[in-house]
């Protein structure tokens, strides 16, 4: 961390979600003041900031913003837009949002603020505690001067902290959504199908780790198994005629097939 401004930043955040609402807490540990916390809905702001003791709940944006070294916008990405827009920023405000992806670009309408993205690469949900100390922390910004500032506030909270482009970080976010919520509704279609014959999720625990094991600590591809490796034109068949029930999981099926042999 730099001489440039002070270890301890004070930092506006916007935003009382899943992902906010853990990174609230994690900003305060890691040594930062939050000047204020808002939301669409003032009853939200409030109940996120009584957790922090000495946070203030910002109840409108109206001129002026509560001084800030940091601006994080930690909404929705079709809301970060529209905030942006909505907002009197004080003159060389420092703003980041927290998306993978959405562009620097969406700064560009506003010349007299310093863009930038601080995009950590995890799924959020409620009552799962997350370690940002592990989180993969994405960091772009528009002027040297405010990716020094964003650079150090990621270190503050991550040991994994990445420079990334607008093009590399959009890649990446696609990759995460397969990964993460692709991966995720394949799981939640096996544990129906569980249900439908009265089996436990649970015995698709041990498959489910070595898979993910084997993955992580190899190409993937080329740890690829099951019958449409083998090319076991019964056992698809068979599998085919058990999803009737089921069309689109029997037509994802068979998509998944075919694209697992198109990598053979």
């Amino acid at each position: 961390m730099t001489n440039e401004f002070p270890r301890s930043l004070r930092i506006g955040l916007f935003g009382t979600g899943r992902v906010a609402s853990q990174l609230a807490p994690a900003l305060v540990a890691a040594g930062h003041q939050l000047a204020f916390i808002w939301s669409r809905t003032a009853t939200a702001a409030t109940a996120l900031a009584a957790t922090l003791p000495g946070t203030p709940a910002l109840a409108t944006l109206a001129p002026p913003l509560p001084a800030a070294d940091v601006y994080l916008l930690a909404v929705p990405d079709a809301a970060v837009e529209p905030l942006l827009a909505s907002v009197s920023w004080p003159e060389g405000a420092l703003v980041a949002h927290l998306a993978g992806a959405l562009p620097l670009s969406v700064f560009t309408a506003l010349p007299a603020v310093r863009g930038g993205v601080l995009y950590p690469l995890q799924t959020f949900s409620p009552g799962r505690a997350i370690d940002w100390a592990t989180v993969p922390l994405c960091v772009e910004a528009a002027t040297p001067a405010a990716e020094t500032v964003l650079l150090a506030l990621a270190d503050s909270l991550s040991r994994h902290v990445l420079q990334l482009n607008s093009a590399q970080r959009l890649k990446l976010h696609v990759a995460a959504v397969f990964a993460n919520n692709f991966t995720n509704h394949l799981l939640g279609i096996a544990d129906a199908l569980l249900a439908e014959a009265a089996l436990p999720p649970e015995l698709l625990a041990p498959l489910v780790r070595e898979t993910v094991d084997k993955a992580l600590n190899n190409p993937p591809f080329t740890v690829q198994t099951g019958p449409a490796v083998r090319r076991d034109a019964p056992t698809l068949a068979a599998h085919s005629a058990a999803l009737a029930a089921h069309p689109a999981w029997q037509a994802l099926y068979a998509q998944l097939t075919a694209s697992i042999q198109a990598q053979l």
